[in-house]
């Protein structure tokens, strides 16, 4: 009776090892190639390109961890964010995907947008699930990087 006991142990344990793996295979996997695919998000619409252009921020600034200093001016160009070599904000921070997170200029307003990380992207305290409107000051945390819009 206690041979089968041990034996069921065995493969009890077995089993739980390979699940193990097969987590730790998927959350690098997610990191590699940027989340899960066909995630749907809601995107505000652009505003119209005859309206007058709004003043908004001018400069993205790191104001915490490994880049702290490091300032990119804004342009209409998405800012891609993450450890990916072709990312336009490379991060040297372990707790950042290789595409975490993207900022988006629509009719002068930035949007912040999780690209499906591990760690998550913050916008002040709140979680970003979908793109959110970014106001000049509004902390961007992503692991221990801390990013600002300002104008």
């Amino acid at each position: 009776m206690t041979e089968i006991v041990v034996q069921v142990f065995r493969f009890g344990f077995l089993l739980l090892l390979w699940l193990f793996i097969f987590a730790a295979f998927r959350v690098v996997r997610a990191d590699l190639f940027g989340g899960r695919a066909g995630r749907v998000t809601a995107v505000p619409p652009r505003a119209a390109t005859g309206k007058k252009r709004q003043r908004g921020p001018k400069t993205l600034v790191v104001t915490a961890g490994p880049l702290s200093g490091t300032k990119i001016t804004l342009g209409d160009q998405p800012i891609l964010i993450g450890r990916a070599d072709d990312s336009t904000l490379v991060l040297t921070d372990d707790f950042a995907s290789s595409r975490h997170a993207r900022l988006t200029n629509r009719g002068g307003q930035w949007y912040v947008e999780d690209l499906g990380s591990t760690n998550g992207t913050y916008l002040d305290q709140q979680r970003v699930q979908g793109p959110l409107l970014v106001n000049p000051g509004q902390p961007i945390r992503i692991g221990q990087t801390a990013l600002e819009l300002r104008t």
